[in-house]
């Protein structure tokens, strides 16, 4: 019998024994390939997560990939056996907001595949059909597992509307981070640098289309100089420290998920230098297919980010690797189905 992991509260995680749910009409079950393990998914499992934003007991697991393995009635039978990923929030797709493409602010209340419906650390997952993004048949379902974190990234960036020739600030060197130069790179920037430590990642970092990477000194300020800042890692501080690298009327588009206590943004530097600050949770379908299309077309390189591959069952290591960092861990990825 296939396994589960289920975070039942803060600070307690199991293995239980997996049952797939059938498909309801509107719906398929997906036999998962991979999954993989983020800062969010440490947030449910400390118990750090807002109340409106996680319901226990739960199976984490929002970034993922696998194969359509049975349909419910009213989907297409031509879905069985294709490769795909799926979106996270369960929109209503009916309300003023969805209407206008802006799924993510569904006014019908937060749901989300992994946070207050059962995700993919698990055998089997069961969604509705129209979440789905359906693969190329050549697509590497591994990569395509970091498709959901692109995504999120796809979104800032789109949101940044980088312009050719523009100077362009990318905070984070971590998954997040080397999604974000690949897409930024696209738009043809006169300048992209990545901010962070940047050991062992310097030439990843400039493979992917980065023209430099490396600490910023932050004390005193850096000049700023830049036309668009993403910020990639939603660390205490460094909202303030990415508007500090903003020329006046620059661009700030947060990609990171702030920790609880994250510092506020000091409004007398927003306002007196008229900065533009945009902030995106989780991704919109458009974000989700630009995600895809970038992946399909060669733009978008995400194998080279992932670091481990790990059982389902090795899941508290996966945990302990996260919770150590260190520059040899990048993405983890979890395989349910070796």
């Amino acid at each position: 019998m296939s396994t589960a992991v289920v975070i039942s509260g803060p600070g307690a995680h199991r293995l239980v024994p997996h049952e797939p749910t059938p498909p309801g009409p509107g719906e398929v079950l997906v036999r998962v390939h991979a999954v993989g393990i983020c800062g969010s998914d440490l947030d449910v499992l400390r118990g750090v997560r807002p109340a409106g934003y996680v319901r226990y007991p739960l199976t984490p697991g929002h970034e993922w990939s696998g194969t359509v393995e049975s349909a419910g009635d009213l989907v297409p039978e031509a879905l069985v056996g294709r490769k795909a990923v799926g979106e996270g929030f369960r929109n209503c797709q009916v309300c003023a907001r969805c209407r206008a493409g802006e799924n993510t602010l569904c006014e019908a209340g937060y749901e989300e595949t992994g946070f207050t419906r059962p995700g993919a650390t698990a055998a089997t997952l069961t969604l509705p059909a129209r979440l789905l993004h359906v693969l190329p048949d050549d697509t590497d379902l591994t990569a395509a597992a970091l498709l959901e974190p692109a995504a999120r990234v796809a979104a800032a960036v789109l949101k940044a509307d980088v312009l050719p020739g523009e100077r362009v600030a990318v905070v984070g060197d971590g998954t997040a981070g080397m999604l974000a130069v690949q897409f930024v790179a696209a738009a043809s920037p006169a300048r992209l640098t990545v901010v962070g430590p940047c050991p062992g990642r310097r030439e990843r970092a400039l493979s992917f289309g980065a023209t430099d990477c490396g600490a910023y000194d932050r004390s005193p300020s850096p000049a700023p100089d830049f036309d668009v800042v993403v910020e990639t890692t939603g660390r205490a501080s460094s909202v303030n420290f990415s508007m500090a690298l903003l020329r006046r009327g620059g661009r700030l588009v947060l990609a990171g998920t702030p920790a609880p206590g994250t510092a506020g943004i000091d409004p007398e530097v927003l306002t007196a230098r008229q900065l533009e600050i945009q902030s995106v949770f989780g991704a919109a379908t458009a974000a989700w297919s630009h995600a895809v299309r970038a992946l399909g077309s060669g733009l978008l390189s995400p194998l080279p980010l992932i670091t481990h591959e790990l059982p389902l069952e090795a899941f508290p290591q996966a945990v302990a690797l996260l919770e150590g960092g260190g520059p040899e861990v990048g993405k983890v990825l979890l395989k349910p189905n070796p």
